[in-house]
Order: C-alpha cells, then sequence, then structure tokens
C-alpha cells in the first residue's frame, strides 16, 4: 500500500460495511465522501467525512457525489429489489461519471456465481465494473464477523466454490472487509482482481501487497472473474443488460476531454 491520498466516495457508506469503510478511509488520509439518502441516515458516521445526499436509483441525484473524486468504494445491499440496487447502484454511479476514470473497489459476495436471482444482478454489477474500463478489485466477502477469535488471516479463493449459502462457506470481519476494500485502491497488486474474502486460522498480515499479487488477475477480454463458471452466458442475457453493458464499454474508451 501507497501514501497516495485519494477523495473517495463511499456508495452504501451508512451499512454495516459501509460506516467501516469510512472510518478506514478517514483514517488512511484519504478525503472521504459518504453517499446517504438522508442525513439522518449518515448519523454516527466518522468525523471528517463530507456527506452527500443522493438516491443510487435516481442518476440525477449522484452528480454532486462524483464530483471530482478519485475512487469509488461500494458496500451496498439489496433492500429487496435486487435489479435496482446490487445492479442498478453500479450502473447509475458509472452512468453518473460519464466515462471519466476512477479506481473502483466493489463488494460483492460469496457465492455471487450461483444461479440465484438476488447473487444474478450482483455478478451483473460486477460485469459492468470489469466492462468499464476503470482500474478495479471486486471483493466476495465470506458471512460478516462468524470468525472465531484467532481467525484472522486474511485467505482470499478464487473460482466461487463454495455455495452452501451457510457461514460453511467462510467467514470474514467486517473490519477486514473494509480493510482489504480501502487499502485495494492504492495498491497495483490489486488492479484487477476478483476474490472471495475468507479468513484462515492465524494473525492478520501487516501487508496485504503480496496477498493481492499472489491472486491471477482477471482476463481482461472477459467479464467475468478469474476462475468464474461459464453458467450466465451473455447471448442468453435480457437486452436491456447487453445494451447497458455495450454504453459502458464505449464510455469507457471514450477521451476524458469530449462531452
Amino acid at each position: 500500500m501507497t501514501d497516495q491520498h485519494l477523495t473517495v466516495l463511499v456508495v452504501g457508506a451508512t451499512g454495516s460495511v459501509g460506516r467501516h469503510v469510512v472510518a478506514t478511509a478517514v483514517a488512511a488520509g484519504h478525503r472521504t465522501r459518504a453517499l446517504a439518502r438522508t442525513s439522518y441516515k449518515a448519523q454516527g458516521l466518522a468525523r471528517g467525512v463530507d456527506v452527500v445526499i443522493g438516491d443510487l436509483t435516481d442518476p440525477a441525484s449522484l452528480q454532486d457525489a462524483v464530483g471530482d473524486i478519485d475512487a469509488v468504494v461500494f458496500t451496498h445491499g439489496d433492500n429487496g429489489n435486487a435489479e435496482a440496487v446490487n445492479y442498478g447502484a453500479v450502473k447509475n454511479v458509472l452512468d453518473a461519471l460519464r466515462g471519466r476514470r476512477v479506481r473502483i473497489a466493489l463488494m460483492t459476495t460469496i457465492g455471487v456465481t450461483a444461479l440465484r436471482d438476488s447473487s444474478e444482478w450482483k455478478r451483473r454489477g460486477e460485469r459492468l465494473v470489469r466492462a468499464s474500463g476503470n482500474e478495479y478489485t471486486i471483493v466476495r466477502p465470506g458471512w460478516f464477523d462468524h470468525n472465531d477469535d484467532d481467525q484472522l488471516r486474511i485467505a482470499p479463493r478464487q473460482g466461487d466454490t463454495h455455495q452452501t449459502g451457510t457461514p460453511a462457506d467462510g467467514v470474514i470481519a467486517r473490519r477486514q472487509i473494509a480493510r482489504v476494500l480501502v487499502e485495494s485502491l492504492t495498491s497495483p497488486d490489486a488492479e484487477h482482481r476478483t476474490f472471495e474474502l475468507v479468513a484462515d486460522r492465524g494473525p492478520e498480515q501487516q501487508d496485504l501487497g503480496p496477498v493481492f499479487a499472489a491472486l491471477p488477475a482477471d482476463d481482461r477480454d472477459s467479464v467475468d472473474g478469474a476462475g468464474d463458471a461459464d453458467n450466465l452466458p451473455l447471448d442468453q442475457e435480457p437486452q436491456r443488460v447487453v445494451d447497458d453493458l455495450d454504453r459502458v464499454r464505449q464510455s469507457g474508451t471514450r477521451r476524458p476531454d469530449r462531452p
């Protein structure tokens, strides 16, 4: 990790992981901007954070949020409408950026490649990020805070092969999820990586660079993560999803100084 300081937007800042991300980003010296639907929901966030009001389902409300940011961390969760939130939040933020390049850290979930409605929309959100042309890290955490006191060694996996839907798939502390998301923003070793984030027995590492570097990068010609099952074919996707991917690709290849 470098000592580079960024202007970071946290999407899902008022959630249980998002609050940890805000605090971690502020502590790292980043200028931290928290997206919230209301100022009431933003109460209790870490000191030093800038709160901006916006609605993830309303792209027009996100312009102030994305202004002049260097990076965005997505920790938003499903509110019962998987397409509008799990997928739509990513699509709308990317649309609001209008092709301007930023560093992205996207949190989805372990088991995201299982063929379930909510996870399929998270996976489609991942695909938008990979297609966007931005540098990114996609983190799929296991079960939050189910780890034992001696279970702190960060041990990412790839291929999303653990899909029981129980803590047997893997566990990780919320605090550690936040650390990985924030540190990935300034680690070249984390670029273009997708991984399931879980903890094994042992102490937590001080330096995550070697942990990131040991992971194969995603294939830049693919919209899926390294090792992912080919079980959501693009030629069988809804046309609106295909259109979104095409639009994001075109936006990502546009020069930033063009309108």
